[in-house]
Formats: C-alpha cells, structure tokens, sequence
C-alpha cells in the first residue's frame, strides 16, 4: 500500500490528487512543518531534504512530486492518468509535466523565497520583479501552445494536467495575471471530485 507524507497547501496535494485520480488506497501522514517535523530523524531518513511530499510504496521511497505521480499513474495504468510508455501521448504528457516544473513552476518558487522562505537576511526584495516577468513570459507560452483543450492532451486527462493546473492555482494565490483561457483550464481541472477529496483527505490529516 501507499503511504503519503504530506502536509495540506503543499506539493503534497498534487500526490494526494493522484492518488484519489486512480482510486488507489494509501495511508496519510501529517508532517507538520509548525512543530517543525518535517527536520526530525525520522522523516529525515525519508527525505534527508526535509521537504514534502514523499511516497512509499512498499520498499521503494519517492520525492519530487513530478516522479510520485508519474509512479502512481504507472501503477495503475487502466486509470489513463498517465499513457503507456513509448506513445505519443507519453512524450507530450513528459514534455508538459518538464515545462510545469522547470518553466511554469519556478518563477513562483522564487518569488515565496524572497518573500517568505529564506533567512531574511538573504532575501533580495528586487528580484520578485523579475520573478513576475518570467512567470508572464512562460504563462503566454502555455497559452500560446495549448490546444483545442480541453486538457493538455486534448480530452484525455493526465497527471500533466495536475502539475500545471496547480502551479497555475500558486500563481493566482500571489495574484499573478494569466490568460482567462488558461483560468478556464485551471477552473476544470480543479472541479475534479478526486482533487475535492485529496483536499479533505490532507486536511482530515
């Protein structure tokens, strides 16, 4: 079985999505990073990051949200979530699941840094600025390129449109502007039951 370590309003929730997404049974633990548990021997073995999520399936211990969800979609491939190896549906799945980490994702990590997540001695207010022309530059590239819709793949829904769905929810939470396209994608995506359950399951703890 499954087990997350999570923590709610995190890069958890997209596991926990995924996991809702093919029906799979996991247990749930609360790292609680304000009782500082997520720098405790025990989770530091998991991760030795400190950071969530991270993913057990029997043996086998994941991090990096990306590869997590991919994992569970593979495990479960009547799902659909994620499409067989060496198709071509496979190829752009991985092509946008790359784009939403590397592209999309890290002008708002950037900007939290700066605001919030390190030392304040070493947060440089100025390069939030930066930040948001970046994030406006890749956000018109995701336009630009996205399809017919109404998922990145067309009809088919895969964990892609998990990472870019919730990276685009980030960006609105730090009141970055998009495309009302793109807000319409992001709308869809997250009125999926399973993200409504993965959201309850995180918060039940």
């Amino acid at each position: 079985m499954f087990k997350l370590y999570g923590y709610p309003h995190s890069r958890s929730m997209r596991v926990a999505w995924a996991l809702e997404e093919v029906g799979a049974r996991y247990d749930y633990e609360k790292v609680d990073f304000g009782t500082h548990a997520h720098r405790a021997p025990k989770f530091l073995a998991l991760n030795p990051g400190g950071k969530v999520p991270v993913l057990t399936d029997g043996d086998l211990v994941l991090t990096e949200s990306a590869a997590i969800i991919i994992h569970v979609g593979d495990r479960h491939p009547d799902s659909g979530i994620v499409p067989p190896a060496g198709s071509r549906e496979r190829a752009l799945m991985n092509k946008w699941c790359f784009f939403s980490m590397s592209e999309l994702e890290q002008p708002l990590w950037t900007i939290n840094k700066h605001r919030v997540n390190l030392p304040e001695a070493l947060r440089v207010p100025a390069v939030i600025d930066t930040a948001r022309h970046e994030f406006a530059v890749v956000a018109e590239v995701l336009e630009n390129a996205f399809g017919s819709g109404p998922y990145l793949l067309g009809e088919r829904f895969t964990v892609a449109d998990i990472l870019v769905s919730a990276t685009l929810g980030w960006a609105r939470s730090l009141s970055l502007p998009y495309a009302d396209k793109l807000e319409s994608y992001r709308r869809l995506c997250t009125g999926r039951p399973a993200l409504k359950a993965a959201i309850a399951r995180e918060q039940a703890g």
